[in-house]
């Protein structure tokens, strides 16, 4: 997994940017300019605002591109309550939870409480989405059925786990929120989500990677 990071400071806050997992979101942009101006070197001037709204924009990118770190300790990101996995229209999954990433051989790979997921099977930083959605033409409307009964969960709090399976789908362990498109809300427990851009069922895997020779370690 690439990363790419540089860190911006002001008295109160540093801002951590990591090159490699931003999609472009532009949340941070929309939220807080004067801040995040990509039409300035450095694009990134945490004197700009107040810290705290600082942490607040940052918060809102889907990606984990953006972290902070309050210099004086007074408090850090806190993972949401339940965790939620969101299709998007024609993109990625968006993760936010008590999320762990794991190596296909069970190695923790990653753990945020942000993460963008491809789901085109075309990234070049898998299992993270790069955007390589927007140039390979990958569509889809990001509309959820119900899950398998075997699938469903009472509750959704506590962590998650995610293990991309070898030249195979996404293994979701752990009670969560699968949102869709069109404000489908269904709470799972374990789930195959595709992760080659050609299930017939997404966001389920239908088991596509072996017909169209998908390959990802």
């Amino acid at each position: 997994m690439k990363t790419n990071v540089k860190s911006y400071s002001s008295p109160e806050i540093e801002v951590r940017y990591d090159a490699a997992r931003c999609i472009h979101a532009a949340e941070c942009v929309r939220g807080l300019r004067a801040v995040f101006d990509p039409d300035r070197k450095p694009w990134i001037d945490p004197n700009q605002a107040d810290a705290e709204r600082i942490a607040q924009v940052i918060e809102r990118c889907p990606s984990g591109a953006l972290k902070y770190v309050f210099k004086d300790g007074r408090r850090t990101e806190a993972a949401p309550t339940a965790c939620r996995v969101t299709v998007a229209v024609d993109g990625p999954l968006y993760a936010r939870g008590e999320l762990k990433v794991l190596t296909p051989d069970g190695q923790v790979l990653l753990e945020d409480t942000r993460i963008a997921l491809c789901r085109c099977g075309q990234s070049g930083n898998k299992p993270l989405c790069d955007g390589s959605h927007e140039r390979s033409g990958f569509k889809d409307t990001a509309r959820v059925r119900p899950p398998p009964q075997a699938m469903a969960a009472a509750s959704t709090g506590g962590p998650v786990t995610v293990q991309p399976r070898r030249d195979g789908p996404y293994l979701f362990q752990g009670s969560f929120v699968l949102a869709g498109a069109g404000g489908e809300l269904y709470p799972v427990c374990a789930v195959a989500l595709c992760r080659c851009g050609h299930s017939a069922n997404k966001p389920y895997c239908d088991g596509s990677h072996k017909r169209v020779g998908f390959k990802s370690d």
